[in-house]
């Protein structure tokens, strides 16, 4: 059971801040991971307290840019003062590098059995939402971009981080990702159903934003 005023704390302060990012980072993300986080935790018989909060924190340095939100993640998380009421110094150094090695792209193997479930967590890979997720970053970062250059960039970040070579690492087997993964990969494969899908996801979002 999580401890009901660390709860309170995590709820009130840190998890509104999602509301700020970008819609493949908000409130519905991180309750996501949490959630998967959590169950994973169970199988592992891990204190589901610091596995609470290293995937509350775990996105929160979106705050300051994306290029180092992880390690700016890390550091909110062992310099927030108010945690000291639940964790030893010691925890918070295994939560925070919990949360800096969950970012994809990392070479790093994931230096915990909490930072591997968090990093599993994050990954959320279920075709369409991936696939939707890559679209609405594009379109919240490079609005500029013509149609035919959102989906230039679609295929290519799906290549570099999802198809087979990408850099995408699975680290739990009991999630559900290796399905998901392998899935993805095939719409991958398939350039006129990634072309179709795109098309409809893209003015989906277009239509949605107005």
């Amino acid at each position: 059971m999580i401890d009901e005023k660390l709860k309170e704390y995590i709820e009130q302060n840190i998890l509104p801040v999602y509301k700020k990012f970008d819609k493949a980072h908000q409130t519905a993300h991180v309750q996501k991971v949490i959630a998967e986080s959590l169950r994973l935790a169970q199988i592992y018989c891990l204190n589901e307290n610091m596995m609470y909060t290293i995937a509350a924190y775990h996105d929160v340095g979106l705050v300051a840019n994306r290029e180092t939100h992880h390690t700016e993640s890390a550091r909110m998380l062992l310099f927030d003062e108010r945690l000291r009421e639940w964790f030893s110094e010691n925890e918070l150094k295994i939560m925070a590098e919990a949360a800096e090695d969950h970012r994809a792209s990392s070479k790093r193997t994931p230096r915990s059995i909490y930072g591997k479930i968090v990093a599993e967590a994050d990954r959320d890979i279920e075709p369409i939402t991936v696939l939707r997720r890559t679209i609405q970053f594009g379109l919240e970062h490079y609005p500029q971009m013509s149609q035919n250059e959102h989906y230039k960039r679609f295929v290519e970040h799906l290549h570099e981080k999802y198809a087979d070579g990408g850099y995408m690492k699975l680290w739990i087997p009991e999630s559900d990702n290796a399905k998901g993964l392998n899935d993805l990969r095939n719409i991958i494969c398939d350039k006129g159903r990634l072309k179709s899908i795109f098309d409809q996801l893209f003015q989906s979002e277009k239509t949605s934003a107005k």
